[in-house]
């Protein structure tokens, strides 16, 4: 009995609980080459505008602060404490969008997707908010779910579950690359949770017939005066001759990315920061990586990307239960599409639309709750029991 009670008590001192420092080295990594990048990308035009070269790596210091402190608290709090605001979280979403339309919204560059938070001198960016909101819902949903999911009932209802938030962020905002990201996270993890692929290669198969019909059309009908979406999908197909227009963003970002070689010019090198590119500091940040540290910088980040990804795909197979896992595939799912995406962008692979590289594009709402993300997925991760028998 005596022997029983001594190996019972090994085995408990025996018992770790796994952190996953490779995960947080990775995230501060590109928290910090990211600062240094936007100093990088916006000195220059930070001193035209604000007289302060450093205007927006402070902003975007100060956001990051904020982000940490957040990310450590999430982390440290056991992730089902957060089953119970998944509902909640899905309405204040829901209620967040319509707050741009109100005097509380903030306009900037022909978009109004902010809204002022009084009082703190900070703008809020509700998709980001519905992005974070929407992975704890379908968490929930799909562990409420269970078996359901994989039928064709609990498949489309699912999907349909995200429709009214991603809805509400194209019509209101504007916001076409946020509503793609929410129905992409969306997608893949109803995608993870139910074996049947059969219904997603249908699915897929019929959004590209879709948009290749609309591309056809649009090229076929010369639509420049269908909207800026048309134009864009012109400039898309054909840079050079849009070169004055829509065209231009995507131009100026492929010669930074020529221009930069295999080494690069050298940080803070430079040229088409230089009120060539666009959104220098935000969607087009990448193009400005591989011009300064040339084709090298531009693998580097895509490989600490991967890692990331790996790690995170780590700790999902080792979660101790599907709610866990669920959360970090829609984590996951959020940084590999609008990494993606945004790569996609600046190379002209896709056509132009705004969207930030995670950790590096500048945009306070944007990293905050990013960092949020990724205290959860080291919530997850704490839990992770390691026994060495």
């Amino acid at each position: 009995m005596a022997i029983q009670r001594s190996v019972r008590r090994k085995r408990k001192e025996q018992a770790e609980y796994f952190f996953d420092y490779s995960l947080l080295f990775i995230v501060l990594f590109l928290l910090g080459f990211g600062l240094v990048m936007i100093y990088s990308a916006s000195s220059y035009e930070a001193f035209q505008d604000f007289k302060d070269a450093a205007y927006y790596l402070k902003k975007q210091l100060i956001a990051c602060m904020i982000g940490l402190a957040l990310m450590i608290i999430v982390a440290n709090i056991p992730y089902h404490f957060w089953e119970r605001f998944a509902g909640l979280g899905y309405v204040v979403s829901l209620l967040l969008v319509p707050l741009v339309l109100t005097p509380l919204g903030v306009e900037s560059r022909g978009a109004r997707r902010w809204i002022r938070i009084p009082g703190v001198g900070l703008n809020l960016q509700p998709a980001e908010v519905a992005k974070l909101c929407m992975v704890l819902f379908l968490a929930v949903m799909v562990c409420k779910m269970g078996k359901s999911v994989r039928g064709l009932k609990g498949f489309l209802l699912m999907m349909a579950m995200p429709l009214p938030i991603v809805l509400e962020i194209y019509i209101i905002t504007n916001n076409l690359s946020s509503a793609i990201i929410i129905m992409g996270i969306s997608v893949l993890m109803v995608f993870v949770a139910s074996p049947d692929y059969k219904k997603f290669v249908f699915m897929g198969l019929s959004a590209v017939a879709v948009v290749a019909v609309m591309v056809f059309v649009i090229v076929s009908t010369s639509a420049e005066g269908g909207g800026f979406r048309s134009e864009r999908i012109l400039a898309w197909l054909d840079p050079e001759s849009h070169s004055q227009g829509k065209g231009w963003q995507t131009l100026q970002a492929l010669y930074a990315i020529g221009s930069g070689g295999i080494w690069g010019k050298g940080l803070g090198q430079s040229m088409q920061k230089l009120d060539f590119v666009p959104e220098a500091q935000n969607d087009m940040i990448f193009s400005i990586i591989c011009e300064e540290l040339g084709l090298f910088g531009g693998i580097a980040v895509i490989l600490m990307f991967i890692m990331l990804l790996w790690r995170m795909m780590v700790i999902a197979n080792n979660a101790p239960d599907l709610f866990g896992a669920m959360l970090v595939v829609g984590v996951m799912g959020h940084i590999a599409i609008q990494t993606i995406l945004n790569i996609a962008v600046v190379t002209n692979t896709i056509p132009n639309t705004g969207i930030s590289l995670p950790f590096i594009s500048y945009g306070g709402s944007s990293v905050m709750f990013l960092l949020i993300e990724i205290g959860l997925v080291l919530s997850v991760a704490k839990r992770i029991q390691l026994k060495e028998l």
